[in-house]
């Protein structure tokens, strides 16, 4: 048996006194239930989602909250209650939201770890240990998070970035693959993984490529040429990845673009698609943009639906009522898949609470609901969330 030293003994005593203190004097703020809708049968598997609010850099107001369709209630910041213990509550900037199997997992940024939880409960499980983690995807019980791998900088040596690799059943990083530089969102098609590089850190040398993964060996075994700074990628039901360039801001504009999995070549490049962020249902691309440009000063805004059957735009405005001029800042999107809602939120100055509206499919807004701090990441749950007390 390991003699273990009184002094050591001592010094754990005191950061669990520490730490107790600290939660003592960060007082666990209290979910916010709010009555929105009148409730539904649901009459596919989607019984809620939790929307995870980024909160402002450095204020560790990172926050989840959660609607449930039968009872028609929205629940605002539902992590603090149900994780007493959880020094500064969630952490500072979440970046993503997913659920795989019965765990919940949030991509917390600048706190550099992905939080995972009970997706029953929201009741903390681990926090794994990624820095400046940016987004996750799943497959054959492994989660893959990327990873800037450096500070949160703008720098012309930020270091290149990596995949990381977490087996679902230990919760622990079991490998790494280095990828290009500052790598955002990933998809994955058969045995590879697509990852966006927008080496945003080392503007104006940003990064221009989509790596691609085997993931039978975990290396890198091409790099695509699309364009700069890029973001997004969605796949769609025929086998083409979707991805969005930002562009510099000055006189290169943001772009979407699709690659074809089966060549891993860009195959098209729309005219004038903007892209900020995006989302399928069926063969319907959600495409909004939020486009600022240093040149005249000016946000230009527009919110668009893809057939991707076609690849022609079907509309420039899938927000039917007006309902836009009220939105100062799309943040998030989000269509339920069972019954064609769509959800856009509002991160307004991003200083006050946000806002979330829900759209009918056709495009009229049904409900709307303040939010948490910069309200941007959708998970749909097949899995009712239990009471605070459960």
């Amino acid at each position: 048996m390991r003699f273990f030293n009184a002094r050591y003994l001592t010094a754990a005593i005191c950061l669990l006194v520490l730490a107790t203190s600290c939660r003592k004097d960060d007082p666990i703020l209290p979910s916010e239930p709010t009555k929105v809708n009148p409730g539904e049968e649901v009459t596919g598997d989607i019984y809620g989602f939790f929307l995870l609010n980024e909160g402002n850099m450095g204020t560790n107001q990172a926050s989840i909250d959660h609607y449930d369709y039968e009872t028609g209630v929205y629940t605002r910041n539902i992590y603090g209650e149900r994780n007493p213990y959880e020094i500064k509550d969630l952490g500072d900037v979440g970046n993503d939201i997913q659920i795989y199997g019965d765990k919940l997992w949030a991509i917390i940024n600048c706190s550099n770890y992905v939080e995972v939880m009970d997706v029953n409960t929201v009741k903390h499980i681990t926090k794994i240990a990624v820095p400046n983690c940016r987004y996750l995807t799943f497959k054959d019980n492994y989660a893959y998070v990327s990873a800037y791998a450096g500070p949160v900088q703008i720098a012309p040596d930020a270091r290149i970035g990596y995949v990381a690799k977490i087996d679902t059943l230990t919760l622990e990083v079991v490998d790494e693959c280095i990828v290009g530089y500052q790598p955002e969102e990933m998809a994955i098609v058969g045995d590879k993984l697509y990852v966006t590089n927008s080496g945003g850190y080392r503007v104006p040398n940003y990064d221009r490529t989509v790596s691609v993964i085997d993931l039978n060996t975990f290396t890198e075994v091409k790099q695509i040429e699309v364009a700069i700074n890029l973001h997004r990628i969605k796949l769609d039901n025929y086998g083409n990845l979707y991805v969005s360039s930002r562009g510099d801001y000055y006189t290169v504009p943001s772009k979407t673009f699709i690659i074809d999995t089966n060549t891993d070549e860009v195959v098209y490049e729309f005219d004038d698609l903007p892209n900020t962020n995006m989302t399928l249902c069926g063969d319907s691309l959600y495409v909004y943009s939020t486009e600022w440009s240093y040149v005249t000063k000016e946000w230009t805004v527009s919110y668009a639906i893809v057939d991707t059957r076609t690849r022609k735009i079907i509309t420039r405005n899938f927000i039917k009522d007006g309902t836009e001029e009220r939105i100062q800042t799309p943040y998030g999107i989000a269509v339920n898949p069972n019954t064609g809602e769509f959800l856009v939120t509002d991160a307004k100055d991003y200083v006050r609470a946000g806002t979330l509206h829900c759209f009918g499919k056709d495009g009229i807004r049904k409900w709307s609901i303040t939010t948490g701090n910069i309200p941007a990441h959708i998970v749909f749950s097949k899995k009712k969330l239990r009471p605070v007390n459960a």
